[in-house]
């Protein structure tokens, strides 16, 4: 695969850089009106990694030009704690920047200031002084999605973001549906399944391919390879768990955490069903799959290393589980296997491992 252009990943590059740039497009004029746009010289913490637009009438007039929705954020530049973090946390997350950046209009509206900014934030009956609030909508400014507000999550923007895009004829990308799945899992109520079998790694690549599984890990209970699971009980439920993982021959024993799941998995494999609250000794090898490719090296949430292991098990292609500039940057690894990458089999810091790759991919 080769990388779609250079220039492309030089851009997003910097735009994930701490260092003074200049936000995209055109300069903004005093009347915001479409014309010159506003250049900042610094990226202010509460706007986040976005190249957010500054001009509301040019972004409408962008957005209809390009058939987008247009994202709007409210936000106090400088703002409070809160504000601060929603731009370091959920503003930042590579993966939203990159859905924002691509798939919509971004604009950012100051809520503490006078001038053209103030006219919109009136506009929208929006508060002055406020936390972030963001209103997703088309060029005729039309609602797409209902107003986020008091909500500074990354699970949050990402639903919100996915209900509006399913309001136009744009398709959600399967890298955004699996990050809102995995986001509102987490954000909600996350259990947790005990499977052993006779190779754990096998096991892995088969459960971690399982609509509603969001984390594997391969170890050692009770002195039995396992698989632990953490899955999201309202996309799949602990019975069908259990069914499928003996269909894929992945419950030699089901090791259940309560009462209930005891009672769950006894009446689906009987005798294997074993009460147990031992604490996983985990293997040194997961993903073992996907940690034999180049795949290894791409930064990805946990989620998507489970999909990315199971496809790759399977000899299937795991593209349709990351995002585009995810595939530039393991098209740049395949360019360039001989340098130091770093191995990210899934992370929970995503943010550090898409930086550290990108310092690689420009050879630095």
């Amino acid at each position: 695969m080769k990388l779609a252009t250079l220039i492309a990943i030089v851009g997003w590059v910097v735009l994930m850089a701490d260092a003074s740039r200049s936000m995209g497009g055109e300069p903004q004029s005093a009347s915001g009106s479409a014309g010159p746009r506003e250049v900042l010289k610094t990226q202010p913490r509460e706007l986040g990694k976005i190249s957010w637009g500054r001009d509301f009438d040019y972004t409408l007039k962008a957005a209809a030009r390009k058939n987008k929705p247009v994202l709007v954020l409210f936000d106090e530049v400088p703002g409070c704690q809160t504000c601060v973090s929603y731009g370091q946390l959920v503003l930042s997350h590579p993966l939203i920047v990159e859905a924002i950046e691509t798939l919509f209009e971004p604009v950012a509206v100051y809520n503490n200031v006078n001038g053209f900014d103030a006219e919109v934030l009136k506009s929208f009956d929006e508060p002055a002084m406020n936390n972030p609030v963001v209103r997703i909508i088309d060029a005729n400014r039309k609602p797409l999605a209902p107003r986020l507000h008091d909500d500074y999550t990354a699970a949050g923007l990402v639903s919100t973001m996915t209900a509006a895009l399913g309001k136009t004829s744009t398709k959600v990308p399967g890298y955004l549906k699996l990050l809102d799945e995995e986001l509102t899992a987490r954000a909600g109520t996350v259990q947790r399944g005990v499977f052993a079998m006779h190779c754990f790694w096998e096991g892995e690549a088969k459960l971690g391919g399982m609509d509603g599984v969001i984390e594997t890990r391969p170890g050692f209970v009770q002195g039995h390879e396992v698989v632990e699971v953490l899955f999201d009980p309202k996309r799949v439920s602990y019975e069908t768990l259990v069914k499928k993982a003996q269909e894929m021959k992945c419950a030699d024993l089901v090791f259940t955490q309560d009462d209930g799941q005891q009672a769950i998995a006894k009446k689906v494999v009987g005798t294997k069903a074993i009460p147990s609250t031992e604490k996983l000794r985990p293997d040194d090898e997961p993903k073992y799959h996907m940690a034999a490719s180049l795949y290894r090296f791409v930064p990805m949430t946990l989620t998507q290393a489970c999909r990315v292991n199971a496809a790759v098990a399977k000899g299937e292609n795991p593209s349709q589980f990351l995002s585009p500039r995810q595939l530039e940057i393991f098209a740049k690894i395949e360019a360039h296997p001989q340098r130091k990458w770093q191995a990210a089999p899934g992370t929970g810091n995503l943010e550090r491992a898409w930086n550290a790759a990108l310092r690689v991919a420009m050879g630095r």
